[in-house]
């Protein structure tokens, strides 16, 4: 009889065969998504200058000490200072230059007043009291008048308070979202060296299978695996590309694939990988010389056949993995009941995935959690199941959060996968669960 393996040795056998893909340059959008392979430092100071944080006038302190509704300061403007002004002003006593939100502090200021504490430089009275419309420069007169003082670098952002140079902006290791491609754009970045995301192809089996929106057939369901499977791998971050449904021939399976590996760093079937008659993936990839091209090439293969395996697992027994064409391109094989093929994606081809983007931590947290519901559950002994669940986490008074099993332990049923958040997983030896008891989640967030 042959070995029935754990998912931990499965999922370790998995991992030991796949390495990150290989680090590459990409400019900054076409980066988001992926994994810093290096520390990015920051080459400058940003902001780069000292620059104001509003509308308003630079002003020296010294001169508006004091000043209120009632006794205004009374200061010169000697001109405008708008972001990304190269003008040279210097602010000297009893004067005030304006200035606009982002733009470069003068030399001799060292505050600035918000244009809502002046006149604006109409000469009435607080900018904030007036019409909208007078809030605008084009009535100065040349002289405007301050109602409250400042402290020194009031409303003064410094240079390099938010990034200091040489100081490390991210880390290696960091997945590029929207903020940290701005980060990179903001200190002169316009290219980064990342793992790329991976190209998953993904394709299920079945003759009895019909893309949905087409009419059923007597036999016939819609093909529902390689849509989850495609939206979670799009979910974990890979570039997915679904092939859709292959009828039951080894030969057209094979082909199929064959076709695919130009454009794949990972493969994942489902079905046809159980013990049936008609189990197609199992016929096309047994054999040793699969995808090594002609009689002359079997002696110098660079593909391993696909191993199937039994796991003590519920649900998805049935497994397999391997390494195929020239490139050793990795290749899971997953049942095809809709739960057993996606709880098997969950365990074995997402932290496959993050593996190949450089991503750490590449299996997802789990929690510990009471069970709730009136009912005990049941586990065939032996078997380490992983049932579907709704998690609520613990809340201001509880330590331990709740999670409430969601469905049956059939691995078909698939509406009920579509109310989890969670997977419970009970352990080999653990047979029966009371209400009230601790286990352990997998939130799928």
């Amino acid at each position: 009889m042959s070995k029935t393996w754990s998912v931990e040795e499965h999922l370790e056998d998995i991992l030991r065969s796949i390495r990150p893909l290989d680090p590459i340059e990409l400019n900054l959008l076409d980066a988001q998504g992926c994994t810093l392979v290096d520390d990015v430092i920051v080459p400058a100071a940003l902001p780069p200058f000292d620059n104001s944080s509003m509308d308003g006038y630079a002003v020296r302190t010294a001169d508006v000490e004091g000043a209120s509704e009632e006794f205004p300061a009374v200061l010169s403007v000697i001109g405008d200072i708008a972001a990304g002004s190269a003008d040279e002003l210097t602010v000297g006593s009893g004067e005030a230059a304006r200035i606009m939100t982002g733009a470069p502090l003068p030399p001799g200021a060292e505050a600035v007043v918000p244009v809502e504490w002046t006149d604006g430089g109409t000469g009435g009275g607080p900018a904030d009291s007036m019409p909208a419309h007078s809030d605008a420069p084009e009535g100065a007169t040349g002289q405007v008048r301050v109602h409250r003082p400042v402290h020194p670098r009031q409303h003064v952002r410094a240079k390099g308070s938010d990034v200091k140079p040489g100081t490390v902006a991210l880390k290696a290791g960091t997945v590029l979202g929207p903020a940290q491609v701005g980060l990179l754009a903001a200190i002169g970045r316009g290219t980064a060296t990342v793992r790329p995301r991976p190209r998953v192809v993904v394709l299920s089996t079945g003759s009895e299978l019909v893309a949905p929106g087409e009419p059923l057939g007597p036999g016939q369901i819609h093909d529902a695996n390689s849509f989850v499977l495609t939206a979670a791998a799009r979910e974990a971050g890979a570039i997915p590309y679904r092939v859709g449904a292959v009828a039951d021939d080894a030969e057209t399976l094979r082909a199929t694939i064959e076709d695919q590996l130009i454009r794949a760093d990972l493969v994942v079937t489902s079905g046809g990988v159980s013990v049936g008659a008609y189990d197609v993936v199992k016929e096309a990839l047994s054999r040793v010389d699969a995808f090594r091209g002609g009689e002359e090439d079997r002696m110098d293969a660079v593909a391993d056949p696909v191993e199937f395996r039994r796991l003590a697992m519920q649900p998805g027994k049935p497994q397999g993995f391997g390494l195929i064409g020239p490139d050793r391109t990795p290749i899971l094989t997953l049942p095809g009941n809709p739960v057993s093929a996606y709880v098997s994606f969950e365990l074995f081809v997402r932290p496959a995935l993050r593996t190949l983007m450089g991503r750490q931590p590449v299996r997802r947290r789990t929690v510990r959690a009471r069970l709730a519901g009136d009912d005990a559950l049941s586990s065939p002994e032996g078997k380490r199941q992983f049932l579907r669940g709704d998690y609520t986490p613990p809340g201001e008074e509880d330590e331990t959060g709740t999670v409430r099993a969601v469905g049956g332990a059939g691995s078909h049923l698939i509406a009920a996968l579509a109310q989890a958040n969670a997977l419970i997983d009970i352990p080999e030896k653990t047979g029966r669960l009371a209400p009230g008891d601790e286990v352990t989640v997998v939130p799928l967030d």
